[in-house]
């Protein structure tokens, strides 16, 4: 979920042709749960292959890095590691909302009430680790790069690009910026729609990006007071914020007191949350990445694929063949172009 800093953060258009070539940092966890939320049946259901296996995220996961690499974009995907100790409560509240989603959803399904099950059916989505495995699987297959990180995977995305070895962090989230990513993506879909939340409704959508150091610089803050404004207004750490307090009133007041203990000493901090602010400001200056990793782009495996794919999980063979004639195309003519995209 995130921090929502939507009123507060200006972003601009950026194009896909302005993105070819360039390395990009994916939330794994992010997209693949976009994924599982709205590639759904009519009637709110997960897809799944004959064996009874989810294939949603599958469906979305192929569609959308096929597409990514047939722009000429270069996706390396980050996934989640152990979870931060003090996000298992937020966790914890999630897991309850999608257990009472799944019991009307349920009900749903017993009334034959179709509008209700679409409505329920994308609250339930859980991700579980043979989806996410498989997940990397057919990444792995498709020649793209894939980093486990030791804890949250946008730390690590923003890491990438801390580090030159990426140029933004894709996700929807605004995390990124906290953890230090210099530039952040939201809306990279080629379909350009989105699903709204909580509603039977799309809206469209086209790709926006975020840079930070003009992020700052409007707002007139800097990166210490934007994580002191995001931890008042609510983190996954501590979902809700400073009650009262949204993104306009925080940013009011993080300028007005400038450092970090004054910060929460006007907020109240210590009145409204029993976890110290010093432990989640800590984690998103200090939060675990890895530096072993290696960005290598190949070839897709052709029959690799089509066996995990239309064997393993009923996928239309013309439709895998289809997509993987124009992912060779696409190819071919970066070799001939020489730019050297795969090894």
């Amino acid at each position: 979920m995130g921090v929502n800093l939507r009123e507060i953060v200006a972003k601009k258009p950026i194009t896909f042709e302005e993105l070819k070539g360039k390395v990009l940092a994916v939330d794994g966890y992010n997209i693949l749960y976009q994924f599982l939320t709205t590639i759904r049946t009519p009637d709110g259901r997960l897809l799944t292959d004959s064996k009874g296996n989810v294939t949603s995220h599958l469906i979305g996961l192929f569609s959308r890095t096929s597409s990514f690499l047939k722009q000429g974009l270069k996706p390396v995907f980050v996934f989640d590691g152990k979870v931060p100790e003090l996000k298992h409560r937020e966790l914890q509240k999630r897991a309850e909302i999608k257990m009472e989603a799944q019991k009307k959803f349920e009900e749903a399904v017993k009334k034959e009430d179709v509008e209700a099950m679409q409505k329920y059916g994308g609250r339930t989505s859980r991700l579980t680790k043979e989806m996410v495995e498989d997940a990397k699987k057919l990444l792995t297959l498709m020649g793209v790069p894939v980093i486990q990180s030791p804890s949250e995977g946008d730390a690590q995305a923003a890491f990438l690009v801390k580090n030159g070895d990426a140029w933004a962090v894709v996700s929807q989230d605004y995390d990124a910026l906290l953890h230090g990513a210099d530039r952040l993506i939201q809306n990279l879909s080629i379909a350009g729609r989105r699903k709204k939340t909580k509603v039977l409704a799309t809206v469209i959508v086209k790709p926006e990006m975020i840079v930070l150091k003009d992020l700052l610089k409007e707002l007139g803050i800097s990166h210490d007071q934007l994580i002191a404004l995001s931890m008042l207004v609510g983190t996954d750490y501590h979902p809700g914020g400073i009650k009262g307090l949204g993104p306009k009133k925080s940013l009011a007041l993080v300028k007005e007191q400038k450092t970090p203990e004054k910060i929460f000493e006007a907020a109240k901090w210590a009145e409204n949350c029993s976890i110290p602010w010093q432990d989640i400001f800590k984690l998103f200056k200090e939060m675990p990445v890895t530096r072993d990793y290696k960005l290598s782009f190949r070839a897709p495996d052709n029959e690799g694929i089509k066996q995990f794919l239309v064997e393993g999980h009923d996928f239309g063979a013309e439709r895998v063949d289809n997509t993987l004639a124009e992912l060779q195309e696409q190819h071919s003519k970066r070799q001939q172009k020489g730019l050297g995209d795969f090894t």
